[in-house]
């Protein structure tokens, strides 16, 4: 039981990482590669702030949540600007700093060595010590981010960023100011995926850099591309496919040492085919390329 409840936490951890990515891919068309650096600022927020102030989980997601909002604008300030490949390249190139300044400062992040003994959540007197309790809050917050989501899609603002998705220009000669609806939706993506750090940093009690790398957000993209970019239901559907893959491969008698090189074939194979047969997605509206666009 405990050990699907663990699959459960990660299943919901990964949904809200994908929902914030979909924010942006999905709605906007701007494919990032930062968002395992928003995940990681919020890690690191919540376990400096449990180490050092002893604060509960309400106001350490609150002052994560703010921080990587205020981060999101400054980045998408000048990223925004570039078009395609290049807001690709601005993104992965944050990513690079981010993990690069995590992993250096070492009086404050712990450097490659981590920080440990990060103590369990509590929340409004309830602490959070099993993998249920975590699969409960992780589930909770997933459900939370999936309304946001869902309500942005249902608004104008969504049907703005749709516009904005299929031709910007056009978008812009309708009047809407298209920079400030991208900087904004990639500000509540920024602080979405941060909510997932913090859960995560509560639940494992341990973080170092190496968990929030480029191939952490390959494997975010991933996620959102499988499931299906631009679909309510996708990045959930696509979390739930590529979280409990790799866990298959425990039950075929596959040698340790060698799962962990399995697992990345799987990744490739399932993308792969995903790009070949069914571009948008399993369930997905949007497909990324430029050929898709020119349709």
């Amino acid at each position: 039981m405990d050990y699907l409840a663990h699959i459960g936490v990660l299943i919901a951890v990964y949904s809200i990482l994908a929902v914030s990515l979909n924010m942006v891919a999905g709605y906007t068309g701007f494919l990032s590669l930062t968002h395992a650096g928003f995940y990681g600022i919020g890690a690191y927020v919540g376990a400096l702030m449990s180490l050092h102030l002893h604060t509960p989980l309400l106001i350490t997601l609150a002052v994560a949540v703010s921080l990587s909002g205020i981060l999101g604008v400054l980045l998408a300030l000048p990223a925004l600007r570039l078009r395609d490949d290049h807001f690709v390249i601005t993104t992965f190139a944050f990513q690079i700093i981010l993990v690069s300044f995590l992993t250096n400062w070492t009086s404050i992040t712990g450097g490659p060595m981590g920080l440990a003994g990060v103590p369990h959540a509590s929340l409004f007197g309830w602490n959070l010590s099993t993998q249920t309790d975590y699969l409960i809050v992780t589930a909770a917050v997933a459900a939370f981010a999936w309304g946001i989501s869902s309500r942005i899609e249902k608004s104008p603002l969504g049907r703005v960023l749709k516009s904005i998705r299929e031709d910007d220009r056009l978008a812009a000669s309708a009047g809407k100011n298209v920079a400030l609806f991208k900087i904004l939706i990639f500000a509540v993506s920024a602080c979405v995926a941060s909510t997932a750090g913090v859960l995560y940093v509560h639940y494992i009690t341990f973080v170092d850099p190496s968990n929030f790398t480029v191939m952490e957000s390959i494997f975010i993209v991933s996620i959102v591309i499988l499931g299906g970019a631009g679909s309510l239901w996708g990045p959930v559907l696509g979390a739930v496919v590529l979280v409990t893959l790799p866990e298959l491969l425990r039950f075929v008698g596959i040698p340790s040492a060698a799962a962990a090189n399995i697992r990345q074939i799987l990744y490739g194979l399932a993308l792969v085919a995903c790009m070949l047969w069914r571009p948008q997605g399993l369930i997905g509206e949007y497909a990324f390329g430029r050929a898709e666009k020119q349709k």
